[in-house]
């Protein structure tokens, strides 16, 4: 099975790291962001597997400790954009999500590959959603929380371990409900979450292009009252 998990980031992540060299900008950025939470994915499949066999059965493992392996994680490249290259929101949340959305990848090939005799269309798509959602909209609360917090000194220790609180809170509550009888009620719930940041990280892209439109505007306005 370790050889199959192997094989499939192989598939998976060659082509998309092949393709970094057409790609400029923006796009390069987002594709570099997603081969990262694939990899930090397979890293988090083998310490799982090492930390697995002392707390014996997968209920307590998916709610107590996967969640906080896999959300530190997820992270790390987070907090190191963020420190690092830059703290402008829209691009965090971007390659956040591109982190949380490449660790999805990686972790529905494995899950389907360890399932193949239990799975369907429908699980397929639910389980695209559901888990897809989750470790995207996990990385962006991080994302959005360190915009805000990296340069204030005096919050960075206390803020970092608050976001990463949350993150790993919500993960545990995902895996918790995904496991019980209401397990699509689990796979919604990310979706509920999504909808209301996208809705608003829309308004929040609009009012800058406003304000960048009138900004320009007023500038233009007084070039022409100075001529």
């Amino acid at each position: 099975m370790d050889n199959i998990v192997y094989a499939i980031y192989i598939c998976l992540m060659v082509p998309m790291l092949m393709s970094l060299a057409l790609l400029h900008g923006r796009a390069k950025l987002i594709v570099g962001y997603i081969l990262i939470g694939s990899t930090i994915c397979l890293v988090a499949s083998e310490l799982n597997g090492v930390l697995y066999p002392f707390f014996g059965d997968m209920l307590t493992f998916s709610t107590t400790i996967s969640p906080i392996t896999e959300e530190i994680l997820k992270a790390l490249p987070v907090l190191f954009f963020a420190f690092v290259v830059s703290d402008n929101r829209s691009v965090l949340v971007q390659i956040s999500f591109a982190v949380g959305l490449g660790f999805a990848i990686l972790e529905n090939s494995i899950v389907l590959v360890q399932n193949l005799s239990d799975i369907d269309i429908l699980w397929a798509f639910v389980r695209g959603i559901g888990a897809g959602l989750m470790h995207g909209v996990c990385t962006v609360t991080v994302g959005i929380g360190m915009a805000a917090i990296h340069k204030k000194k005096k919050l960075f220790a206390c803020g970092t371990t608050a976001l990463l609180f949350m993150a790993m809170t919500y993960h545990a509550i995902y895996n918790t409900i995904v496991m019980s009888d209401y397990k699509y009620f689990g796979f919604a719930l990310p979706l509920i979450t999504y909808i209301p940041i996208n809705i608003l990280m829309r308004k929040k892209a609009k009012e800058r292009r406003l304000k960048a439109a009138s900004a320009a505007a007023a500038r233009a306005l007084l070039q022409e009252t100075e001529e």
